[in-house]
């Protein structure tokens, strides 16, 4: 096992050099870690909990063009190896499940879905969480602030892929809203961490801006 997971590492990392909308390997590896150290707390399996979040982005419509074909590249990455018919099932079935999609995600049945969706989320909050934020808002064209754009609290996915919103914006329609939303002890704990610096970063954002301090969080 540990070979194919070091086999998909590279591969992974491949895949990833041209991406500059802070899913690149960087993030990839963190989640990796981060979803290894939950995997242990909460008694997931460790392997498929690897895997999943090796290679949950390369099936992500914010990442590739087609999803579907997505899958069936990592489908046949995970036959090449041999891997079982059911984890091959378990592990695909976590990468389609997890993204959060304005609210709009899927209800998790394993616990390794539950580590890997926590370990992902843990990487958009806190000082890399807010980095990500504007990487991601300058590859879309997105505007860093608009003060007189309402926070969108309902989102379709079309709305929450393709509406206009800002980068601050999406603390309020996404980031902010993440903490209550974790699935594992560890990841609640260090989420609140994180969340905390979120507010402490828009408090002086928003003071530096000279905005009047937003009530929706």
């Amino acid at each position: 096992m540990d070979k194919v997971i070091s086999e998909t590492k590279r591969w992974v990392e491949q895949q990833l050099t041209a991406e500059k909308t802070g899913h690149d390997w960087y993030h990839i590896d963190r989640v990796y870690k981060m979803a290894i150290r939950l995997a242990k707390e909460e008694g997931a399996d460790p392997f498929i909990v690897a895997m999943a979040a090796l290679l949950h982005d390369l099936a992500d419509d914010k990442v590739v063009k087609d999803e579907q074909a997505g899958l069936d590249r990592i489908e046949a990455w995970l036959d090449r190896f041999h891997v079982s018919k059911s984890d091959r099932l378990h592990i695909l079935t976590i990468i389609t499940s997890i993204s959060y999609k304005g609210g709009n995600g899927e209800k998790l049945k394993t616990i390794e879905a539950k580590v890997v969706q926590d370990a992902d989320r843990l990487d958009a909050l806190g000082a890399i969480g807010v980095a990500r934020t504007f990487q991601y808002s300058g590859a879309k064209g997105q505007p860093i602030y608009e003060p007189q754009r309402e926070v969108r609290s309902k989102m379709t996915l079309e709305e929450y892929r393709h509406g206009q919103s800002s980068a601050v914006h999406h603390f309020y329609e996404k980031l902010l809203k993440l903490k209550d939303l974790m699935n594992t002890k560890t990841g609640k704990k260090i989420a609140e961490e994180r969340h905390q610096f979120i507010e402490v970063f828009l408090e002086q954002f928003l003071l530096e801006w000279g905005s009047p301090q937003r009530g929706d969080s």
